[in-house]
């Protein structure tokens, strides 16, 4: 009896000490996990504040997504954001018992122990619920490479940790904090990570306007983006979306009938996928990201002392200038705008500045760039102008190599100069740019550069000059192919641009629009052993004969002669006019010398637009702004942005200068503006084109926006068309894209608006038509 009782005591003990032996396993494992015996588990503050790359948002003044900055493309989005479709979709097909449990399924737990521990099928995973995804993606497993029995625990133990994170954030967070945390972590491929992002990519909504089908494709692409890829993978995505409706089905989510319409919908994309390359605004944004994360200049990295001095001045008085690093966040590091999810607030309108793409990509593709490819034809393709002999033209390419990447990775890698000519010259599989897309060709590296350089460069920027505000900015014809950015990075010969300047200057002192100078040349001494200079007239044929007469300073501006800006300069010092231009908004270094009556000049387009604001805003010169406020990724406003002002000229002289500059486009150099362009209502501007049609310009004044264009070559040696002066090259841009934005009934800028006119205005006289200089008409050749 006593052998009995001993047998069932042993078989008792033995029996509980199987069936607890897991148990005592799990709790022993559990405590080791929580002891940090197999790696640190997150901290209640890493909970609290879970770490993930969110990318920086660039946001337009009309609310609109410019693009991103980002290691990975999140953006954040709360709960009552997002659809109830997609938290259907979701929950249906990923964790159906989402809301009666504590972060651990049970019933998937039998599931995940017998796929993947008993079968090893390690692909499975199935019965993870939302909270476990959550985790693995906030803290990811360690995916080193392992094998056998070591890798097979690595896994136990990595799923026992998610298990407790996942425990930790169920009693940390709300369930639909959990659910938008999910949701925002997430990838969906083509660089979307998070559904705000998806939505906008595969969809151009935002997550709140998701339908139900759309939940279901996104939904369908959680576990393999790439496989159920819906832009490459159209069928095998349509059959996942729809496996994904059929649970909405099941769980009360959809009718029948809804079911069945649904699921016989083809998928329908609005795809535009966001890259640091495309999209809108690309060198806008590019700018940003320059300025955003400048260093504090050092000397020793710059070769140009001026350069020094302004980018460290810059750097002292530009609050934007390097605000990552000026600014630190309270942990005391600087600011990322590739991790930490701010929202950059710009002063671009999205409207105004798909208008100005538009607009120069259709003159430049369909005019100016068909004329010069006509002119390189008759040449014999020869890139350069003909004052360039062969000898300088293979110096001038020479260089060109040494500027690209292959030459400098070459050099680093140690390849001999024959070697890397051999490169050169060596046929490469390669895509190129077009006017009407990209080229897959084959090409030597050598004949790439030559062929770039046949592309003429273009650039245009627009400005609120009331307020500074930057409304678009275009730095080239593509910032995929041509990143250098004309608006604020090249400086250029500005031509007759310049010379509203010297006009102020007469006019600040005393002169007026209607008094009469004689149209002869004009010559200057330039000191010992130099040659007088005396500058002359551009050759028009239409005004040889006002050669010798007496013209109005009006007719002079409206119809860029030289020799009357020659005559003004005799009236007036040039350091005079560098320094009103200066206070006017050009900060590119300018010589004193006579000639600067003629533009020879290399200002910025940006700098030139801005200035030429000045007359707009009543003689108050306003610095360019492109940002208004920057928030992190709570919302909180972390600075905001006010613009520079200073008063440059007196109102009454500013509306003169309006006055005059509207004699350009009405019977000066750019009249075809208003008689061929038919652009309608106030406005003025300015053409400016530089010696053998280098450069062409042009700025438009408006009463609520002042923008400019500059087309040129990508090197001086590179010249325009014989008709290459900027009313040709540059004005037209102005013109298509002003027409745009009037005909746009949602944008507040129309051409019934009005310069204002000083309260107070001394009598002054506009109408030059009773002097005795004439006006040419549209009969004159000028205007053939």
């Amino acid at each position: 009896m006593s052998n009995n009782k001993e047998l069932r005591h042993k078989f008792l003990l033995w029996f509980w000490g199987v069936v607890s032996a897991p148990f005592v396993l799990l709790l022993l494992v559990f405590s080791l996990i929580g002891l940090g015996v197999f790696g640190p588990l997150p901290t209640f503050e890493q909970l609290e504040n879970p770490s993930s790359n969110l990318a920086t948002e660039i946001i337009s003044e009309d609310g609109q997504l410019l693009g991103t900055f980002y290691v990975q493309n999140r953006s954040f989005v709360n709960y009552d954001e997002i659809s109830p479709n997609l938290v259907g979709a979701l929950l249906s097909t990923e964790d159906v018992r989402f809301y009666n449990h504590s972060g651990i399924d049970f019933r998937g737990l039998t599931r995940v122990f017998v796929k993947t521990i008993i079968m090893g099928n390690e692909s499975q995973g199935g019965g993870s619920t939302i909270s476990q995804q959550l985790a693995k993606q906030l803290f990811p497993r360690d995916t080193s490479s392992r094998s056998g029995l070591v890798r097979k625990m690595n896994l136990v133990v990595t799923k026992f940790k998610e298990w407790i994170v996942a425990v930790k954030l169920e009693r940390n967070y709300t369930k639909e904090e959990i659910l938008a945390m999910y949701l925002n972590m997430v990838p969906f491929g083509n660089n979307a990570w998070g559904v705000k992002t998806a939505a906008k990519i595969y969809f151009d909504k935002t997550p709140a306007d998701l339908t139900a089908e759309e939940s279901a494709l996104l939904v369908g692409m959680l576990n393999a983006p790439s496989r159920y890829n819906p832009v490459r993978h159209e069928e095998r995505a349509t059959a996942k979306r729809n496996f994904v409706l059929e649970k909405m089905y099941s769980n009360d989510l959809l009718s029948s009938d809804q079911l069945d319409s649904l699921s016989a919908l083809p998928i329908k994309l609005k795809f535009s996928p966001m890259d640091n390359t495309g999209g809108i605004a690309p060198y806008f944004r590019e700018m940003l990201r320059i300025v955003l994360t400048a260093k504090k200049p050092s000397s020793s990295d710059y070769w140009d002392q001026a350069q020094y001095e302004a980018d460290l001045e810059r750097w002292n008085t530009d609050p934007l200038y390097g605000w990552c690093n000026k600014n630190l966040k309270p942990d005391g590091t600087p600011y990322n705008i590739y991790k930490d999810g701010l929202k950059i607030y710009t002063t671009v309108n999205s409207k105004l500045q798909r208008y100005a793409e538009e607009a120069l990509k259709d003159h430049m593709a369909n005019t100016v760039q068909k004329e010069f490819d006509a002119q390189q034809k008759r040449s014999n393709y020869r890139i350069y102008s003909n004052d360039i002999d062969n000898a300088k033209a293979k110096e001038l390419l020479a260089i060109a190599v040494k500027q690209t990447d292959r030459y400098r990775n070459l050099r680093n890698a140690g390849a001999s100069e024959e070697e890397i000519d051999r490169s050169f010259n060596t046929p490469t599989d390669m895509t190129v740019f077009s006017y009407k897309g990209d080229v897959d060709t084959t090409l030597t590296p050598m004949d790439s550069i030559k062929y770039y350089k046949r592309f003429l460069r273009a650039s245009f920027v627009a400005i609120e000059p009331q307020t500074g505000n930057v409304k678009a900015w275009v730095g080239g014809p593509s910032f995929e192919y041509f990143k250098y950015d004309q608006v604020y990075q090249g400086r250029r010969q500005v031509g007759s641009t310049f010379k509203p300047f010297l006009y102020t200057l007469a006019m600040q002192e005393g002169m007026k629009p209607c008094d009469q100078v004689p149209n002869v040349p004009v010559t200057f001494d330039m000191g010992p052993d130099q040659e007088p200079w005396s500058p002359k007239n551009a050759y028009t044929k239409y005004l040889e004969k006002y050669n010798g007469q007496m013209v109005t300073l009006k007719f002079g501006l409206a119809h860029s002669i030289n020799n009357i800006s020659a005559y003004l300069m005799k009236q007036y010092s040039p350091q005079a006019v560098v320094d009103l231009a200066h206070k006017m908004g050009i900060h590119s270094p300018l010589d004193p010398v006579v000639s600067i009556c003629l533009g020879p000049s290399d200002i910025t387009l940006l700098e030139m637009v801005s200035s030429y604001g000045t007359f707009v805003n009543k003689g108050v010169h306003v610095e360019p702004i492109t940002v208004l406020r920057i928030e992190d990724k709570h919302g909180n406003t972390l600075a905001s942005f006010a613009p520079q002002k200073n008063e440059a000229i007196n109102d009454q002289t500013a509306y003169v200068m309006i006055e005059m500059l509207k004699g350009v486009v009405h019977g000066g150099t750019a009249a075809k503006l208003t008689y061929q362009y038919k652009v309608p209502g106030d406005v003025a501007g300015k053409t400016g084109t530089t010696n053998n049609n280098s450069d062409g310009w042009f700025i438009g004044i408006t009463p609520r926006l002042v923008a400019g264009t500059w087309v040129g070559g990508e090197e001086r040696s590179i010249h325009l068309t014989n008709r290459g002066e900027g009313a040709a090259v540059a004005m037209p841009v102005f013109a298509k894209f002003i027409t745009k934005v009037y005909n746009d009934a949602t944008i507040p800028l129309k051409p019934n608006l009005s310069f204002e006119r000083p309260s107070v205005m001394p009598d002054v006289t506009f109408d030059c038509t009773s002097q005795p200089a004439e006006e040419p008409t549209k009969d004159d050749e000028f205007f053939q």
